[in-house]
């Protein structure tokens, strides 16, 4: 892995919105994975600052969501598909259509995994897949115990997860979904380049265990070791733990900046 101690969200947000400036250089038509949470947030607000400036264009671009809760209804406010055009979507210019996600609402949940997994396939692949991290390890929705080969499928969430995301409902854990759809490590694997951003000290033990632990399902994250192009934008918080985070800031400032993430 590529480790990348920033100042900032704001820093982080900056270099991956050069890399997908990058990426549009070389494909127009490039096919993006997009993740809710706090941590996207300020690649979001930078790409939208791009395109409102005219520096760059999403309107041939295609997306796909990692995620996403069973059960909540079309309008709610933490659906993740509202939450994706709220902070994604309508500040850029993306085609709404062009962007996809898992269908929580379903009468089949186990066909509209296989459904979302062939239409990934059909549009090749996703070319750079945007990450964040859980404080138990998890990334999308793959829980601690998640086969690292798994692909997009029904999940029941953890407490610890639910917890951490009762921020978002306010403050009460009963209201957040107990189940989702998620792609899978596997899937995710399969993308050309993964960037997982990670800020604040609660995220320190889950990329300590990621970037310098032994691979285990108990820590879903560290399957990303195997990947040949992962790029980790942390603060300095969430690098507290690793043990190598000297030799990171060392080899980040003497790569050529013009290679980019």
């Amino acid at each position: 892995m590529e480790i990348v101690i920033v100042q900032s969200q704001e820093q982080a947000g900056k270099l991956v919105a050069d890399t997908v400036a990058a990426l549009l250089k070389r494909k127009t038509d490039p096919v993006l994975g997009v993740a809710t949470g706090s941590s996207p947030g300020a690649v979001y607000k930078e790409l939208a600052r791009r395109v409102e400036a005219g520096e760059l264009s999403l309107r041939h671009a295609k997306a796909f969501m990692l995620d996403e809760y069973v059960g909540l209804s079309e309008e709610h406010p933490q659906r993740y598909r509202v939450v994706i055009d709220r902070e994604f979507v309508e500040p850029t210019d993306i085609d709404p259509a062009n962007v996809s996600g898992p269908e929580g609402t379903a009468r089949d949940l186990v066909e509209a995994c296989a459904d979302y997994e062939r239409q990934i396939h059909a549009a090749g692949g996703v070319d750079l897949q945007i990450l964040g991290i859980g404080t138990d390890g998890h990334i999308a929705f793959n829980e601690p115990g998640s086969s690292l080969a798994s692909r997009t499928r029904l999940k029941t969430l953890t407490r610890q997860t639910r917890q951490d995301n009762a921020r978002f409902f306010g403050g009460d854990i009963e209201a957040v979904p107990k189940h989702c759809l998620t792609q899978g490590v596997g899937t995710l694997m399969e993308a050309d380049h993964l960037v997982l951003l990670a800020f604040g000290q609660p995220k320190a033990e889950a990329v300590h265990h990621m970037v310098e632990g032994p691979v285990s399902a108990m820590w879903p994250a560290t399957a990303l070791q195997f990947h040949p192009h992962v790029t980790v934008l942390l603060d300095e918080s969430a690098a507290s733990r690793l043990q190598l985070a000297s030799y990171a800031r060392q080899a980040w400032e003497s790569k050529p900046k013009w290679q980019g993430l």
